[in-house]
């Protein structure tokens, strides 16, 4: 696949997904998506009908952790919700993304498969840069996947945190 400059990713099945706050921001990722070559699959919402975001974001996140996508893009008005439903579904780390940096963090330090952004504090042209930034940047692993396995066997534990 492609990635606005031209360089390969290896990603290739890219869910996204929004409430009525994300929902114009969505029909620009998706265009711009389906234009780098992306296979994507639309998860909602379809208007800007009011909806509840936590029904997209875990329909959307549940998929991402079975491996039926590589990756993920939540968008709600914020990106702080879709960013907490998505983080509820066991196997997902998903991260709010605002800037440059943060697109590159989230897959480079946090392996997060999924992004979250808001529709009504990112603009269009930002928001376009930020998911050509997280697509095209992999988990670099070292210290890192040290960090990622807490992340991932702190699912294990039950009950809250120190229990």
């Amino acid at each position: 696949m492609k990635a606005g400059g031209g360089e390969t990713v290896g990603t290739k099945a890219i869910a996204i997904g929004c409430d009525e706050g994300g929902f114009e921001l969505k029909q620009t990722i998706l265009k711009l998506l389906r234009d780098d070559g992306y296979e994507v699959k639309d998860f909602g919402c379809y208007s800007l009908d009011p909806i509840d975001y936590p029904e997209v974001g875990y329909d959307l996140a549940r998929a991402v952790a079975r491996g039926e996508h590589d990756r993920g893009i939540l968008i709600c008005g914020t990106g702080i919700g879709m960013a907490i439903v998505a983080n509820k579904v066991p196997g997902v780390r998903a991260a709010q993304i605002h800037d440059s940096y943060s697109a590159e963090r989230a897959r480079k330090s946090n392996n997060a498969q999924i992004m979250t952004m808001g529709g009504r504090v990112v603009g269009p042209e930002l928001a376009k840069s930020l998911v050509r930034i997280w697509l095209a940047s992999e988990f670099t692993g070292g210290n890192s996947a040290r960090k990622v396995d807490k992340i991932m066997a702190g699912e294990q534990r039950p009950g809250p945190p120190g229990a």
